[in-house]
């Protein structure tokens, strides 16, 4: 799932090594790629917490901070970003999806409806770029779980950075604490991994947390992370 960088690619020789302090390699990992980079670096965040985006701004004070836009956003999600980037600064770029999708795709087919809404505005607000950072991280789920800090995205093409590849939730609220975040909105409502309002339901407690995302169903994915 996911391929080691070969050194005869550049730069993918040379990223920091991961130490036994997570955080400290989010921000190392991040300035190299800034430098390694340029603008030729896209962020994308999907504000279900406040972490990454700004991890993102801080270390890289200014970045572009993209917000793939499904259409299916919980409102919360949206107030969240516009709420963080008042209070901090973000620079937040909005992608959506094509203007004429068929509304009701997700009844029948959550595939079609990812790759539609999530996986094409993704292509296009990669096109120009040669790096691409996420959020994802390791404890999320199963299939994360060997989830490099640096690799070669194949198919499409870029270097997938994932500075919070090693963060526990330990890490996350140790952040959130250590620099005020706020939480998002509905998370005291139950919902601990936030997608589209029609595929994302409450978890119960002990659960894991992406047990929410696609409900009673064999869907783990949406085709962002593969």
């Amino acid at each position: 799932m996911y391929p080691v960088s070969s050194s005869s690619t550049p730069g993918l020789a040379t990223p920091p090594h991961e130490s036994d302090d997570p955080v400290i390699d989010a921000f190392r990992v991040l300035r190299w790629a800034s430098a390694r980079f340029d603008d030729q670096l896209c962020v994308t965040a999907s504000f279900g917490d406040a972490t990454l985006a700004h991890l993102a701004h801080s270390a890289l004070p200014g970045i572009e901070i993209t917000l793939l836009d499904t259409g299916y956003l919980f409102a919360e999600t949206e107030w969240f970003a516009e709420d963080l980037a008042s209070r901090h600064g973000l620079n937040i770029k909005i992608v959506r999806p094509e203007p004429d999708l068929e509304r009701n795709v997700w009844q029948s087919d959550t595939a079609a409806c990812c790759a539609a809404r999530k996986v094409d505005p993704l292509k296009r607000a990669l096109e120009g770029h040669q790096a691409w950072v996420t959020g994802l991280r390791r404890s999320d789920s199963e299939s994360r779980r060997a989830a490099p800090m640096v690799h070669d995205d194949l198919l499409r093409n870029v270097t997938k950075i994932n500075p919070l590849a090693a963060w526990t939730e330990a890490h996350v609220a140790g952040y959130a604490a250590a620099h005020d975040l706020p939480e998002h909105p509905l998370v005291d409502r139950g919902y601990e991994s936030l997608g589209c309002w029609p595929c994302t339901k409450p978890v119960a407690e002990g659960d894991d947390p992406r047990s929410g995302r696609w409900a009673n169903t064999t869907k783990t994915e949406c085709g962002l992370h593969l």
